[in-house]
């Protein structure tokens, strides 16, 4: 599943094509995805410009002047500038077009969604009812140890399990999060409430940096998630545990180990995460 680093690779990706851009036109090949498409989505965009994009989460966020267009990735999607006119494959349900190009959505699993959110509703777009539950955001300057420390007084669950919630932080999938603990030296299992200050300031550290190394690495080519040039990313090359059951730890060179929490694999050093 495409995870936050690879939702902001794919705004990166897409945001020189479109931010300012005006849409010419909207080729819906199916009703919908995961839920179905606005219905009113071709009159919605075409002849309306996108201000900027942005991200909340997995969420991708194109900002028009009247509202924003809401895109989720699900368990395979991803987007692609394709010419205008490319034929289209089995997979590619929905393109939003700018001119000669256009931004191409392909969704094996169809567990993807497009919503839009009008900037004449009551609530704000941070109400969104997909959005109002997220935690902070891993990259953002309010993020750090002390925040997961005082959101995490009365959470017995094991950390693994917390961190995936997204309540607290959004966007620390399987493989983040097994990576992250990793570098600050946490077992998996730790209940929350049992983690120190100075841990939680390791593991917020740890995030941002595995994070923002993911980003840079173009995401991860785990499952089917590529790039919007079409090129996957290379970030697994670097895994320190995800994945690597019985292989030895890159610190230490004991095998890393592999539990199932909440049906999720988690990966870990036993010698380096007491």
């Amino acid at each position: 599943m495409p995870e936050l680093p690879e939702v902001e690779v794919t705004r990166l990706g897409v945001d020189p094509h479109i931010s300012g851009k005006t849409v010419t036109a909207v080729v819906m090949r199916r009703a919908g995805l995961r839920w179905p498409f606005p219905p009113q989505l071709p009159a919605l965009l075409e002849n309306k410009t996108v201000q900027h994009t942005g991200r909340r989460g997995k969420y991708l966020l194109l900002h028009f002047e009247h509202g924003t267009l809401l895109i989720h990735l699900g368990m395979s999607g991803h987007l692609r500038v394709v010419p205008r006119g490319s034929p289209a494959e089995k997979h590619d349900h929905l393109d939003i077009v700018f001119g000669e190009q256009a931004v191409r959505m392909t969704d094996p699993r169809r567990f993807g969604a497009v919503l839009w959110h009008d900037a004449a509703d009551t609530l704000p777009l941070a109400q969104h009812a997909l959005l109002k539950k997220l935690g902070v955001e891993p990259l953002d300057d309010g993020f750090d140890g002390e925040v997961l420390y005082q959101a995490t007084r009365k959470r017995q669950s094991a950390i693994k399990q917390v961190l995936l919630a997204g309540d607290i932080v959004v966007g620390v999938g399987n493989i983040y999060a097994c990576e992250s603990l990793f570098k600050a030296g946490i077992h998996p299992e730790k209940p929350a409430s049992k983690i120190s200050r100075k841990s939680y300031q390791l593991l917020a550290q740890a995030i941002r940096e595995t994070l923002a190394a993911a980003i840079q690495q173009g995401g991860s080519t785990l499952k089917d998630f590529i790039g919007v040039d079409g090129q996957s990313g290379y970030f697994q090359q670097s895994y320190f545990v995800y994945d690597r059951e019985a292989q030895p730890c890159r610190i230490c060179a004991h095998p890393v180990q592999r539990i199932v929490q909440g049906q999720r694999s988690s990966f870990f050093c036993k010698h380096c995460q007491k």
